[in-house]
């Protein structure tokens, strides 16, 4: 247990150290990271503007972050619980999760994630697109 403890402990600092040095190498240069499928096909996938959503969190715009990914940001708070319950449970028993409502849930969001990328390529959604 103490060495999943360790090893979560590790990857979740490893992921906020990249997050950050990300952040400074965008503010100091401009540059970003570009969606590989926007750039293949000219559409926005479901996790376009998530770079720039979390940019504008960091600098604490809402409004900003709202338009650039308003999926991954309305439904982080789901977001978070599965990856609570996620953590904890590989941390105590070394395995994922296996309960019904955990697959329920992580259908739901999946559903939710493929309908954004289809909407927001619609003209008549383009409000959902990135800025």
């Amino acid at each position: 247990m103490k060495k999943r403890i360790k090893k979560m402990i590790t990857a979740a600092a490893i992921l906020v150290a990249a997050g950050i040095l990300y952040y400074i190498i965008n503010r100091l240069t401009g540059f970003a990271i570009p969606c590989p499928f926007h750039l293949v096909t000219g559409l926005y996938c479901p996790g376009c503007g998530i770079s720039r959503m979390f940019i504008s969190l960091f600098q604490i715009d809402f409004v900003t972050a709202l338009h650039q990914n308003a999926a991954i940001l309305i439904l982080s708070p789901l977001f978070i619980v599965l990856a609570v319950v996620s953590v904890r449970s590989y941390i105590k028993t070394g395995n994922m999760p296996n309960s019904k409502w955990f697959n329920i849930l992580t259908i739901v969001l999946i559903c939710c994630f493929v309908l954004f990328g289809v909407l927001r390529n619609i003209p008549y959604f383009s409000f959902l697109a990135p800025l």
